[in-house]
């Protein structure tokens, strides 16, 4: 007889970025707990009441002590000490290439497993055949939903040949009608930078692609308005004339940055797409479903979606290829990331 086992891993690390606490939060905390697990989690220092509410809320629900646990600080002091305590059995975290690679190294040392979501350098290619008209309704909530501040965002804007200026006009005026505000006002369309670290980070990035012969079409500073002093707002930004050697097109800004580059061809559009150290999510607008499987077999990213922008469900695995990350997220392959695995056999003679 043989058979195998499917045990809980013991005591699991979830480190949480800023910029969606609680649905971040949610999907890694959730599948650890489920399979028996316990959780040690640590917020990202700008956003720590989302998390300790969380933890509120389990607690009132029933959750023993000691199953679920908050750990606030710094991630240079409480973020290292956790990946390399040898009483952890699995970090997940979700944050920058660099950070993940910081855990990585400290948790080596104990052989801890890791689940890292990482950054996101993303293509959103639109093909000539496309419904131009929803494919700039998707580059827009792509790359400027949350101010751009997430993994998965449309950052480099691929067109085919023929289509691009009828496309980018459609995408200026979407921006014009773009209203910056106050998140929480259901007629705002896009909300601020979460610091003025990052804002001085964005602006620094604005500074290189001009630097390095990038035409600004729109944006590039923060607004004027009044209204919008006090916070950390920056204006929807749009380049063209890029090419893939720019700092703006290669590295991760995590703010409203779009470069738009054109294409000739499908074997362009994937070259341009995989052209990057990440692979995290790709957008194909198309109306051809031999071009869109095409694309998704080709480009080197861990989640593609064909004409909408973004998207992801819980039921579906979330993570990316080359330094976007190791395992994923949500779905089936995120419990049987905090599983362990137990092979039995038995001699009945």
């Amino acid at each position: 007889l043989d058979y195998t086992l499917k045990e809980p891993i013991g005591v699991t690390a979830h480190i949480i970025p800023w910029n969606y606490p609680i649905a971040l939060a949610s999907r890694s905390i959730a599948p650890a707990l489920a399979v028996g697990d316990t959780v040690v989690a640590k917020p990202a220092s700008f956003t720590p009441l989302t998390l300790l509410k969380l933890a509120e809320i389990a607690k009132a629900s029933g959750l023993p002590d000691g199953v679920f646990n908050v750990v606030t600080g710094a991630g240079e002091e409480v973020g290292e000490e956790i990946a390399r305590s040898p009483d952890i059995r699995l970090i997940a975290l979700t944050g920058s290439t660099e950070t993940g690679g910081r855990v990585m190294e400290l948790a080596a040392k104990n052989l801890t497993r890791v689940v890292l979501e990482l950054g996101g350098k993303n293509p959103n290619i639109v093909f000539a055949d496309a419904d131009l008209t929803r494919a700039a309704r998707g580059v827009i909530d792509g790359i400027f939903t949350n101010a751009g501040q997430m993994c998965w965002a449309g950052s480099r804007l691929l067109v085919e040949e023929g289509v691009q200026e009828k496309l980018v006009g459609k995408v200026l005026e979407g921006i014009k009608q773009m209203k910056l505000g106050d998140g929480l006002d259901q007629s705002t369309g896009m909300g601020p930078l979460v610091s003025e670290s990052q804002r001085k980070r964005v602006m620094g990035y604005v500074e290189a692609g001009l630097k390095e012969g990038a035409k600004l079409l729109v944006g590039g500073k923060p607004p004027k308005d009044d209204m919008l002093k006090d916070g950390y707002f920056f204006e929807p930004t749009v380049f063209t004339s890029v090419s893939s050697d720019m700092k703006i097109v290669r590295e991760e800004i995590f703010g409203p940055v779009l470069s738009v580059m054109s294409f000739a061809g499908l074997e362009e559009a994937v070259r341009i797409a995989n052209d990057s150290e990440y692979g995290l999510y790709t957008g194909v607008w198309t109306t051809s479903l031999r071009t869109a499987h095409r694309v998704a077999k080709e480009v080197e990213s861990g989640m593609v979606s064909i004409n909408e922008y973004p998207v992801t469900y819980p039921q579906s695995p979330f993570g990316g290829f080359k330094k976007s990350g190791l395992g994923f997220e949500q779905g089936v392959d995120a419990i049987e990331s905090y599983l362990r695995v137990k092979n039995v056999e038995i001699n009945l003679d």
